[in-house]
């Protein structure tokens, strides 16, 4: 008889985090709007200056951040921590994008009304659900967010995390 697979930590957050969100529609709005809120946080940070000069370069707090989001992911799930690292190299290219064309101020303000909009639709999906917000519980359910939205995607694709 083959024994149990143990249950893993990523496994215990992500049964946590679906149990505040059951509602197809809060799901839905979730896979929209965590992604837009994990990119305005990446922008936001972007947009933070910088000293002149040395190591650092513009999008160096933003790196910080991601790599210390990333080492969080890497101990819980390596498959996520790959996804995710794939995720954050797009944005911060994205964001590198929008800052070197269209310059940082139209960055900053882009990124403040993505942030808002994207917090207003996750207010709105949890009204429906009628469940508070995970992270007002534990904010380690922040990070949890983004490896959840992948997580669906993995499980769309046939892949485990």
């Amino acid at each position: 008889m083959a024994t149990p697979e143990p249950v893993r930590p990523i496994d215990r957050w992500f049964d946590s985090y679906s149990s505040d969100h059951r509602h197809p529609v809060n799901q839905w709005i979730h896979v929209v709007c965590v992604p837009l809120i994990l990119w305005s946080v990446i922008a936001l940070l972007w947009c933070i200056p910088v000293p002149e000069g040395g190591l650092f370069r513009d999008g160096m707090w933003a790196l910080f951040a991601m790599l210390a989001a990333w080492v969080f992911y890497r101990r819980n799930s390596r498959p996520i921590a790959l996804g995710m690292a794939v995720t954050f190299l797009l944005m911060a290219l994205l964001t590198r994008l929008v800052h070197d064309m269209l310059g940082p101020q139209v960055l900053l303000y882009s990124a403040i009304v993505v942030f808002v909009l994207a917090w207003i639709g996750q207010f709105v999906g949890h009204k429906i659900e009628g469940a508070k917000p995970s992270f007002l519980t534990d904010i380690t359910y922040l990070l949890i967010g983004p490896a959840w939205v992948l997580a669906k995607l993995y499980r769309q694709m046939g892949w485990r995390w």
